[in-house]
């Protein structure tokens, strides 16, 4: 009798991607004010392969990837005003600029949605790179005021097994604000 394989989420115990078993767990990063669960396997990207796999200036401060560097998860926080009703503006934006810097890119999926109670902007596409092609998913969101820019990328050939778990991770996207304090009468 034939089974049919169970979707795969990020919320199971372990699951099986392409030919290994991760865990996913919440990581929190600036000041514990923004969480996503990531691959416990995904570790800080070491300064010499941070230069290498990004190096421009402007590199993102928080980079966890895989063993090899291959599969990487970004943020970075950027000294932007941003509040939530502009990002589908910053999203088009910044798509617009990586159409106009690479034409040959192959873009797919453009959407803002309310994660957890937050806007939160991402676009994916295909795009190449000197060992081959990249698969990568841009996103976009407004902490205390300021923008916050990530990306998920790994190698093309990786992009059926992740796109999906991928999606995950954005959708497992915590923010805490700070909140208001009562003024005392």
């Amino acid at each position: 009798m034939e089974t049919l394989e169970q979707p795969k989420t990020i919320h199971a115990e372990s699951i099986r991607i392409g030919v290994e078993n991760y865990v996913f767990e919440p990581v929190f990063f600036f000041d514990e004010r923004l969480s996503v669960h990531l691959p416990s396997q995904f570790t800080d990207m070491d300064e010499q392969s941070r230069k290498a796999k990004y190096p421009y200036e402007e590199r993102p401060e928080i980079i966890k990837a895989n063993a090899d560097g291959s599969i990487a998860f970004t943020l970075k926080y950027v000294d932007e005003d941003l509040s939530d009703p502009w990002v589908d503006e910053l999203t088009n934006g910044m798509k617009g600029m990586v159409k106009r810097a690479n034409p040959s890119n192959v873009f797919y999926t453009t959407e803002v949605e309310e994660i957890n109670g937050k806007r939160i902007g991402f676009f994916d596409f295909k795009s190449s790179a000197l060992d081959g092609y990249l698969y990568t998913i841009m996103f976009f969101l407004a902490l205390d005021g300021q923008a916050v820019i990530g990306s998920f990328t790994c190698p093309y050939s990786l992009y059926a097994d992740w796109r999906e778990i991928a999606y995950q991770m954005l959708q497992s996207i915590r923010v805490y604000e700070e909140a208001e304090e009562e003024v005392q009468a």
